[in-house]
């Protein structure tokens, strides 16, 4: 049995997560009723990925922070500006592709009970305060905008404490670091069970009647992930961008397809990023930091539901207003996280900007439930694989200015 499990863990972890998809499948359509206890396994992991991955963040970043020595160069102002040229440029996209297949909505109810945020300010203001929040609950309540500032700030402060509270901290993070090795090892389980539930339970019959919408929704996040993308890594490192695009694609973009969080996804990136033989002391900041900012997809989201509904309506859209659509969907895509409900939730502020009611904007959002079992996984799937993207190519930029030879590690991830 000993020997089975080792050389189960030697098979990569996609062919093990695509092993884990086929018999949640079949599971789900030859014998649903009897196998309705699979579907807790994907709740289980996903919730010890959230479990451990709030902990993890606060010691990494605090570690690497702790011992970052003086004159040591990182990379996080170009990661930063990387990540607000991707987002702005799925916002783009996805406006362009809105005008190109323009698609009307049949409007429907079933989002009453939530409540959008008022305006930009307000997103703005609940990211600010995130940022403040107290750190007991930053941890229980996975705040990750908190966690990381609290981390960046208790590192700080410990630069200058006895190498032995440093070695402690250090050990600690390695303790959890191991923890999250063993969870993930649980995802062909967990995707089984999430594959499973996903199909018994909602089935893909109810995303018959948005196939269109669908389809300019996923073909642009497509679009952005494998011609956008690549253009930007190009431009960076003038080097082929599609061994490492399809890396980022295959070992982050897969898992968070199906846990459906970048949140969740964290140590899974962290890891990708130690095996690309990434800077620590970049990533372990840089990876935390897309998770909440980095939100390519729920850009496109936005920009794509919101003219959906100006088509709709049949509203003339000018070309300024659409600037503005493509600025806005940006900025509240960055402050997605800081709101309950994500990117959906701020639809209606962007439909505000054509005069839309709120009652016509909420049955869009409702539309987007609908379609999250498709439109949300693809959406994370981009955001979370773009953080690794992103942070690789800011290092591998800096040693071509360098002068310095680089190439992709494509070995396999175990």
């Amino acid at each position: 049995m000993k020997n089975l499990l080792l050389k189960w863990n030697q098979v990569s972890l996609v062919k093990r997560i695509l092993v884990g998809l086929v018999i949640g499948i079949i599971f789900a359509l030859a014998i649903p009723n009897a196998t309705a206890w699979v579907s807790i396994l994907g709740s289980l992991f996903v919730g010890a990925l959230k479990a451990v991955a709030p902990i993890l963040v606060l010691f990494i970043v605090m570690n690497a922070i702790s011992r970052h020595k003086s004159g040591t160069q990182t990379n996080m102002k170009s990661i930063i500006v990387l990540y607000a040229i991707g987002t702005t440029l799925a916002g783009l996209v996805a406006v362009v592709a809105s005008f190109i297949f323009p698609i009307s909505l049949t409007l429907t109810t079933g989002a009453e009970d939530v409540t959008p945020p008022g305006g930009i300010l307000e997103v703005l203001q609940t990211l600010l305060f995130n940022v403040v929040a107290n750190p007991v609950d930053a941890l229980i309540n996975a705040n990750y905008i908190g966690i990381l500032a609290w981390a960046i700030l208790l590192g700080l402060a410990l630069r200058n404490a006895a190498e032995s509270t440093k070695d402690m901290l250090a050990n600690f993070s390695d303790a959890i670091s191991t923890i999250v090795k063993w969870v993930i090892n649980l995802a062909p389980l967990g995707i089984m069970g999430l594959v499973y539930d996903a199909i018994s339970t909602n089935g893909l019959s109810a995303l018959s009647d948005y196939g269109q919408l669908l389809l300019v929704l996923l073909g642009t996040m497509f679009f952005v992930a494998l011609i956008v993308n690549p253009i930007i890594v190009y431009f960076y490192t003038r080097k082929n961008p599609y061994p490492l695009v399809l890396k980022c694609v295959k070992e982050s973009g897969i898992t968070a397809f199906f846990t459906r969080s970048s949140a969740a996804n964290i140590p899974i990136n962290m890891r990708l990023c130690k095996e690309l033989g990434l800077e620590e002391d970049t990533y372990s900041v840089s990876i935390p930091l897309g998770a909440t900012v980095n939100m390519g997809g729920a850009a496109i989201t936005i920009a794509v539901l919101t003219l959906a509904a100006v088509h709709t309506l049949g509203i003339e859209v000018d070309f300024a207003t659409a600037v503005i659509l493509v600025i806005l969907s940006a900025i509240s895509a960055a402050g997605a996280s800081g709101v309950a409900g994500g990117s959906l939730l701020l639809i209606p502020l962007a439909c505000s900007l054509f005069g839309i009611s709120n009652d016509i904007a909420m049955q869009v959002v409702g539309v987007g439930f609908i379609i999250g079992v498709l439109q949300d996984s693809c959406e994370t799937a981009l955001n979370s694989s773009s953080d690794v993207l992103f942070t690789a190519t800011a290092e591998y930029a800096k040693k071509r200015k360098e002068g310095k030879e680089f190439t992709i590690n494509t070995k396999k991830a175990i």
